[in-house]
């Protein structure tokens, strides 16, 4: 059965879906069998690992909405192991069209568990919000990871962003954990990065990943090739932390440790 990890934050720009297809795109390069499944309108995701949105006939709206199997829209990507659950612009009128449908925060939950066995881990990359699509983000998920920006304000909003997931724990998904917290864009050079991870670390202790994510310009330029990190620029720092983190989450989660 697979690791089904939801990455969330309504805070727009921490690195969430840089996170999502890097993240996704490592453990695959690890040899794991993964899917990532891009549950953000915008589908940064799906343009990121070489798909254009615009020529995307089925997409994660059609399977929620129109109960389309998910297995018939799944789409192979560049690199090995790692398959990809499109988005489309269309998933804007998701919330709308499920308002009235029995069981709405659970149909993902639903797509999912057709495929989640084929698949060692399954990544879902979060829009920026806490409206119904990552409410069934989150229900469908067995843990959460959170990326926070080592900038200032990082922790706003995340109190909130909690409080929905022990709601969502309490009334929908008894069993979702949070996987970890994740510091992202973290410049050495900054004191205020380094206080930032100081109390980050304070404040959530164990939950904070020992993987810090480096501000690269190749994790920024990537994307817009049509590739993750690890495929545009292997040697860079963005990719290799992305890898470690790879391999901590595995290594959690009782696979063996790859080592670098």
């Amino acid at each position: 059965m697979g690791k089904i990890i939801a990455i969330a934050n309504q805070k727009g720009g921490v690195g969430k879906t840089t996170t999502a297809m890097n993240l996704a795109a490592s453990l695959a390069i690890l040899e794991h069998k993964t899917l990532v499944i891009d549950a953000d309108p915008q589908a940064n995701t799906t343009s990121g690992l070489g798909h254009d949105p615009k020529t995307v006939e089925t997409s994660i709206y059609e399977c929620m909405v129109e109960n389309i199997p998910v297995k018939d829209i799944i789409i192979k990507t560049e690199i090995e192991h790692l398959d990809l659950v499109p988005s489309h612009i269309d998933l804007v009128g998701a919330e709308v069209e499920m308002i009235n449908m029995d069981n709405r925060e659970e149909k993902m939950k639903e797509v999912v568990a057709a495929i989640k066995d084929n698949y060692d881990f399954i990544i879902i990359d979060c829009s920026p919000s806490l409206g119904l699509i990552t409410i069934n983000a989150l229900t469908a998920a067995n843990s959460v990871i959170i990326p926070v920006q080592c900038e200032y304000f990082a922790l706003e909003g995340l109190g909130k962003l909690l409080n929905t997931i022990k709601i969502i724990q309490t009334r929908l998904n008894q069993e979702l954990e949070i996987e970890g917290i994740l510091l992202t864009m973290y410049d050495v050079r900054l004191r205020l990065s380094n206080q930032v991870v100081d109390e980050v670390k304070i404040h959530f202790k164990n939950m904070v990943f020992e993987t810090i994510i480096p501000r690269n310009v190749k994790l920024s330029e990537a994307p817009s090739f049509g590739m993750p990190a690890i495929a545009f620029d292997a040697e860079g720092k963005g990719a290799i932390a992305y890898l470690n983190l790879a391999g901590e989450i595995a290594m959690k989660n009782g696979f063996q440790k790859v080592t670098q």
